[in-house]
């Protein structure tokens, strides 16, 4: 019997075609797998003897850059900080999910683990929610400030980092100041915001981690691919993240616009790295690859 196997590659999708000779057997013809299925590695779960960090809830009122808004945030400290040396620090959009021990990244668990193996430095991590206007009358619902903050193009979210928040953390703990030392992470319209941060102040943060990021029109985001293009390249390392299965909406094509993203980071010679799978608007790829875009984003400090 003669058998002929040719495989094709898109994401993770693995498209079969066998060729069978002298056989009655039916050849297997475009057989798809592996379709979303991403699962977390050893790098995301609790390993025996690597020191865990702690992590504190907080509350923050914004009374400049986004008066009104309140919102929860949370703090790692790895075991490893003793306030001797100011500690790299990273950001995350959307922090709920990013610091659940029990979600799709479990940023913390990871942390734990690369910091332990000396891939990556000992870092703060800032885990932040967007922010909500309170209801004024006694049935109303509390205004979602998350587009407005996240989606919106400009400096306004950079300065709520740099003029309040991380001063606030501050108090508490050395950080450092270097923008080789700090990073900024988001899903979705906090991956999009992550990248205003750096682009906007790239003094301030110079390491990018994006997934499925909305790259689309929702508030004008979509001009992001052409203006990297032409505009002078600025220090910034990036990671992006997104997957075939993304979203197809009026603002956009989010599995385009990642890609048109990766394109012009091409063009302009950037220090970047597109991982384009077969997932959806999710964090099951993002989760799955964490600890290799964190070992990836912190490699080499003070390279660009």
């Amino acid at each position: 019997m003669l058998a002929e196997w040719t495989m094709f590659r898109t994401g993770r999708s693995l498209i079969m075609k066998t060729m069978l000779a002298g056989c009655a057997l039916a050849s297997l013809t475009n057989v798809t797998y592996a379709a979303d299925d991403y699962v977390l590695g050893p790098d995301s779960q609790v390993q025996p003897g690597v020191p865990q960090g702690t992590v504190t809830k907080h509350t923050w009122k914004s009374e400049k850059v986004y008066p009104g808004t309140e919102r929860d945030y949370w703090i790692y400290v790895p075991k490893q900080y003793d306030g001797s040396q100011p500690a790299s620090v990273m950001v995350f959009q959307d922090g709920g999910a990013y610091v659940n021990p029990e979600g799709q990244f479990r940023s913390t668990i990871v942390f734990d683990n690369l910091i332990h193996k000396k891939e990556m430095p000992v870092t703060i991590g800032i885990f932040l929610n967007p922010g909500v206007i309170p209801a004024t009358e006694p049935n109303a619902k509390p205004r979602q400030n998350r587009s407005f903050e996240y989606d919106s193009l400009g400096d306004q979210y950079a300065r709520f980092l740099l003029e309040e928040i991380l001063p606030e953390v501050g108090r508490t703990y050395k950080l450092t100041d270097q923008a080789s030392q700090r990073a900024i992470c988001g899903i979705s319209s906090g991956g999009i915001c992550a990248w205003t941060v750096a682009w906007e102040r790239p003094d301030a943060f110079s390491k990018v981690l994006s997934h499925v990021g909305s790259f689309t029109n929702i508030r004008g985001g979509h001009v992001y691919h052409a203006l990297i293009r032409k505009t002078e390249r600025k220090p910034i390392r990036v990671f992006l993240q997104d997957g075939s299965g993304d979203l197809d909406n009026v603002h956009g094509s989010w599995p385009l616009a990642n890609q048109e993203m990766a394109a012009a980071l091409k063009f302009a010679k950037y220090d970047y790295r597109f991982e384009f799978g077969d997932g959806g608007h999710n964090g099951k790829h993002g989760g799955a690859l964490l600890p290799e875009s964190l070992r990836w984003l912190w490699r080499n400090d003070d390279a660009r």
